[in-house]
């Protein structure tokens, strides 16, 4: 099926015009479809017809109001668009002396120079979500729309239904990536844009596999952009994901991360968010094998009218296995955040061991903070433990560090980052560490924006930026 334009501009509410896009271009959606997953978009497509999005009047959203952003204009793109030139061009993303694999995404489509799939000189095969349904339907099939489960999030099923393109990672089993891979995401266009992208990222067992995936965008026009990622990490297998959050004010992100870990696997993400009109990031871990770990954890620096949700589920569905979460914020201005963090133990989920924490700052009484911890145990072998504190900056410390000469504005600065730190010095990975030891040093003193490169490419790679404040004589 042909379409007389690549794009449809939004004359009704968003769930309608894309109601009426899945109707009238079904056929070119999934002309690359085998039966399995046209059945999956059916069953996603009528689950989304019936509930549409979700809106305030949702328990789950009721913090996070989508309502204006589901009913406003946008254009949405249901073919590739024609990249007349290189994606380095667009854009760059540097780290000093951190080599990385970069795959492109343009407004929720893959780019790249070397084509739509590719083999590493390691093995492992990374490309472009569509190639890969026809290049592996066995290994698409296993997976794909298996982690997400039933998950009934408007946002979700629409994705489904709808997918066309994103990334599609491959690590076999016993294989390490040389190098950490890096998803630069970017919006760049002058209309205003709802933006799908869909990810599947499979690790074989006894793999390895370090990802940086980042979201940016290039100029301050709106957009609303809708990712689905589904990860699953077989027995043995360890995964190490950073998400680098950096869209302009007007621009809102939807993100929706599953993964699924099997026996003794491990798992460490950090979600690190600086900038953004709205974002709500959407984790849910599910440890189905023994013996297997996951570190959940997150910093989000927000301020003006920006509001941040972070919803995170771990299911410890089998016994001996632990988790970590720990999220912190500071929240200025007239920001807003919700986090609602939730951990479930099965019935014989014995020895599990779970622990959960949320600690913000509110810079201003005008920034509000909604932490709702949550346990679920149905095990009587377990240890768990939840807690969230929400308060200003300790006015003791701010007198001690006064009190040995230090300003106001650098003992502010020093507290907020010491603050922030314990999230920073989990980044195993040196370069990048310092770079965003770098960039949240910025943030505080509210020097770090969108800009037309990348925020880690935020200056000279000899800049260093530091306190002007003699530790020692503290």
């Amino acid at each position: 099926m042909s379409m007389e334009k690549d794009t449809l501009q939004q004359t009704q509410t968003l769930d309608e015009m894309l109601i009426g896009q899945y109707r009238q271009y079904k056929e070119l959606i999934s002309e690359n479809d085998t039966p399995h997953l046209r059945q999956i978009r059916e069953d996603a497509f009528q689950t989304f017809e019936k509930e549409g999005f979700p809106h305030s009047g949702t328990e789950m959203w009721r913090h996070t109001d989508v309502d204006a952003l589901t009913e406003d204009n946008y254009v949405h793109e249901l073919k590739a668009p024609v990249v007349t030139e290189n994606i380095e061009d667009i854009f760059q993303c540097d780290v000093h002396d951190f080599d990385t694999e970069t795959i492109s995404m343009l407004n929720g489509w893959y780019t790249s120079k070397t084509g739509d799939l590719k083999t590493m000189p390691d093995g492992v095969v990374v490309g472009s979500i569509s190639a890969a349904m026809k290049a592996y339907p066995e290994l698409f099939e296993k997976h794909y729309g298996k982690i997400t489960g039933s998950e009934s999030n408007g946002f979700v099923q629409i994705n489904t239904a709808m997918m066309q393109d994103g990334v599609f990672i491959w690590v076999p089993d016993g294989v390490k990536t040389a190098k950490t891979l890096q998803i630069i995401k970017i919006i760049n266009r002058k209309e205003q844009l709802f933006v799908q992208s869909r990810n599947l990222i499979i690790l074989g067992k006894n793999s390895e596999l370090s990802l940086m995936h980042c979201d940016d965008s290039v100029d301050h026009n709106a957009s609303l952009v809708n990712t689905v990622t589904e990860f699953f990490v077989d027995e043995n297998a360890h995964l190490e994901l950073y998400k680098l959050q950096n869209l302009n004010d007007n621009s809102a992100l939807i993100n929706s991360t599953f993964i699924k870990q099997m026996a003794n696997s491990t798992i460490k993400t950090n979600t690190l968010t600086f900038n953004c009109g709205l974002i709500r990031n959407s984790i849910h871990v599910k440890l189905d094998g023994q013996g297997a770990h996951a570190d959940v954890l997150g910093l989000y620096l927000m301020d003006k009218e920006q509001h941040i949700d972070n919803q995170i589920r771990i299911d410890h569905n089998v016994p001996n296995c632990t988790s970590n979460e720990l999220f912190k914020g500071i929240l200025d201005d007239e920001a807003s955040g919700v986090f609602n963090g939730y951990i479930y133990v099965a019935r014989d989920a014995q020895q599990t061991n779970a622990y959960q924490n949320n600690n913000n700052i509110m810079l201003k009484s005008t920034a509000t903070i909604n932490t709702m911890p949550f346990l679920e145990i149905y095990a009587d072998d377990v240890k768990c433990s939840h807690g969230a504190t929400v308060g200003q900056l300790d006015q003791e410390a701010m007198f001690y560090l006064r009190s040995r000469g230090i300003s106001a504005d650098n003992a502010r600065m020093l507290l907020l980052y010491a603050f922030a730190a314990d999230l920073i010095n989990e980044i195993s990975i040196e370069p990048l560490r310092q770079r965003i030891d770098d960039m949240v040093k910025k943030r505080l003193r509210g020097e770090l924006s969108v800009c037309d490169k990348c925020v880690l490419h935020c200056g000279t790679p000899d800049k260093e930026y530091h306190f002007d404040i003699d530790l020692s004589q503290i």
